[in-house]
């Protein structure tokens, strides 16, 4: 049974040969083991592919989620330097931009126009004018979608629509799908609030979300046609699945009823669509979720990603198959944090092995880091995990693929 067949049938409720195994990468991870430097990973689209492909051969995962969008066909000749030094490298662009890439982090952005406006401003944005204009704000294309700076002469700003996306943006989850035939493939959407929290600033947006409610609605209401329309596209390029990041709507940060007002309405709409174009989506959220999988599940997502253990989180992986385990596929619960402090590989194996033992059950589950890989776990951790599927997460009779 190949890895895409694994994943597709466990996201389906069906019986695999044995529990999959696919983790969510961070990009300091691939910096650090993907065989190429920061800014070939951030910036080259066969770079990111090729070290997707090669990490996830070397772990013996059965998917890959395609984390970042592809990038403009040689991006870096608009650098006038890349020099490296302790902390990383640092790129001076044409335009008097500099990017700082840490050796082990995501990139960091340094306009030349201080002046420049990295978030719009809640309070006087309007839904209907202003939203075809919100890839004007750094802080948005950084955050959220696109993780590049705008072309000269180009406007890729506003609601997408399929017609409008830039093909370029397709490059790595191309390069993936057709390299990696036999594995599942995912594609990586953001939420509809995400976008809110991006485009505002996450503490403007909290505040807006209980002082104007009408305004955030309309706003998350707009937004939602261009997740839709990035998702749709995604699945036209050959994605298995659709990761929904909606990482900031755990507890405390937003409540039960934020929950039910700002988000339900809205990734409703998104999981709907993705159902009506044969597609299946699973939704990230970090943090403590153990209080809103009910809610979750008013969303119509069909899984749930990293089920963050404590500290972290509140996620029980043993409560969450009994209470939720026919509503939902799982991916996820191992501790991310308790990962990187592990030091011999009894302590790896245990971890993993109470996973597979409380998630296996009625299959459904995915084994996984609770949520990205840090950069610095290594890599002889995630090569433990696929020979600990085969050895305990067997299953005797397996469905027919």
């Amino acid at each position: 049974m190949t890895g895409r067949e694994r994943i597709a049938l466990t996201m389906r409720h069906r019986v695999p040969d044995r529990v999959p195994v696919m983790c969510q990468l961070s990009i300091g991870h691939y910096n650090l083991n993907g065989g190429y430097r920061p800014h070939e990973i951030w910036y080259e689209t066969e770079a990111f592919a090729d070290a997707a492909l090669k990490l996830a051969r070397r772990y013996r995962f059965d998917g890959i989620l395609v984390a970042l969008a592809g990038r403009p066909a040689n991006y870096l000749a608009q650098a006038v330097s890349i020099t490296s030094g302790d902390d990383g490298q640092w790129i001076q662009w044409r335009n008097g931009d500099r990017t700082f890439l840490p050796w082990d982090d995501m990139a960091v952005h340094h306009p030349a126009d201080e002046s420049r406006p990295v978030r719009a401003d809640f309070d006087t944005f309007d839904p209907d004018s202003d939203i075809h204009h919100i890839d004007d704000y750094l802080g948005h294309i950084w955050n959220a979608l696109y993780h590049i700076q705008s072309l000269p002469g180009k406007d890729y700003g506003g609601p997408l629509e399929p017609g409008r996306i830039p093909g370029y943006l397709f490059g790595a989850i191309d390069i993936v799908r057709a390299k990696a035939p036999d594995l599942s493939v995912h594609g990586s959407v953001y939420s509809p609030l995400t976008h809110f929290f991006e485009l505002f600033g996450y503490e403007p947006a909290l505040i807006g979300l209980r002082t104007d409610p009408g305004r955030a609605h309309a706003v998350l209401d707009r937004l939602t046609g261009g997740v839709i329309a990035w998702s749709l596209a995604l699945l036209e390029h050959g994605a298995d699945a659709l990761d929904l990041s909606s990482a900031f709507v755990g507890a405390p940060f937003l409540s039960r009823s934020q929950y039910q007002k700002f988000v339900i309405p809205y990734e409703k709409r998104v999981n709907e669509a993705i159902k009506a174009a044969g597609g299946i989506c699973y939704t990230h959220t970090c943090g403590r979720i153990g209080d809103r999988l009910d809610l979750m599940a008013e969303t119509g997502t069909l899984g749930i990603d990293t089920l963050d253990p404590p500290p972290l989180g509140n996620a029980d992986l043993a409560q969450a198959k009994r209470e939720f385990g026919e509503r939902f596929f799982f991916k996820g619960n191992m501790n991310s944090v308790e990962l990187l402090r592990m030091t011999t590989p009894e302590q790896v194996r245990e971890h993993a092995a109470g996973r597979i033992r409380d998630g296996m059950p009625g299959a459904g589950y995915i084994l996984s880091t609770a949520c990205s890989v840090a950069p610095h776990v290594e890599p002889w951790k995630l090569e433990m995990l696929a020979p600990l599927a085969e050895e305990l997460g067997r299953y005797k009779s397996p469905d027919a693929v």
